[in-house]
């Protein structure tokens, strides 16, 4: 690779990770928020270096053109042994990193959906739990999927029962025509360490990927509070939800749209 396109793929990589994280939210799809200080950082060492390799090189060669010419008439530089080839470029292969860096300033991959949920088995709730606090007295409870499953599997209380709770997240198709699956999909880091949390949902099935509010009560399935509950719910009403700006959490539903 020449000199002039390594600095060229500096800058390039560096405008994209400025534009994905310091210009809109399209970093919260490769990397959690907290992360977000760290790629403008980045982006802005790049474009740096870039700019001071460009000057470098700039001068480097402006330099040689000079002496070239008042070399008693030779006008031909002869860097390598008099053959003027320049073999101080990297490898051929580092030509496919100019595939990110373009695809960064062009083209953002869509987050991660129901296609990768529907391949990998749901993160269970391994956490012990035994002080789980009173659920408020509210006729409807938001709840995340987290903690419902929690709940069903862990609170002796068995508070859960009977009660209408309000779930969000997004569709993923079952194999089973009388359910499917409420997602969601939680990073520890980054895209790359993606776990998906579903809860079954016995009802109609939306359409594949669509984001939406969910309420209804557990599907009385197994021991509640033991191993054994199923991670259910018999639903009442699914209606369609605007998608959060941070895909990758857990958060409580989302406001349903109308």
């Amino acid at each position: 690779m020449r000199r002039p396109l390594q600095i060229t793929l500096l800058v390039l990589s560096g405008l994209g990770l400025l534009r994905i994280a310091l210009f809109s939210d399209l970093y919260l799809r490769y990397v959690k928020e907290g992360m977000r200080p760290l790629l403008i950082a980045s982006g802005a060492v790049l474009i740096l270096l870039g700019v001071a390799d460009a000057v470098s090189y700039g001068r480097r060669h402006g330099a040689k053109g000079h002496t070239d010419h008042g070399d008693e008439g030779h006008t031909h530089h002869h860097g390598d042994g008099g053959h003027g080839h320049d073999h101080s470029g990297g490898p051929r292969a580092a030509w496919l990193l100019l595939v990110p860096a373009v695809s960064l300033l062009l083209y953002a991959p869509p987050a991660l959906g129901a296609y990768t949920a529907s391949r990998e088995p749901s993160r269970p709730a391994v956490t012990p739990r035994h002080d789980f606090d009173p659920l408020p007295a509210a006729s409807l409870l938001p709840i995340t999927l987290t903690d419902f499953a929690l709940r069903v599997r862990q609170d002796r209380t068995r508070a859960i029962s009977g009660r209408t709770v309000q779930l969000s997240g997004f569709v993923t198709a079952g194999k089973r025509s009388d359910s499917w699956f409420l997602t969601r999909i939680i990073i520890s880091c980054c895209a790359a360490d993606a776990q998906s949390v579903k809860l079954r949902i016995y009802g109609p099935a939306p359409r594949p990927d669509t984001w939406v509010a969910v309420t209804g009560t557990w599907h009385p399935a197994g021991s509640l509070g033991t191993e054994s509950a199923a991670v259910a719910l018999d639903a009442r009403t699914v209606e369609e939800a605007a998608k959060p700006v941070n895909s990758y959490t857990d958060d409580l539903p989302l406001v349903p749209t109308r």
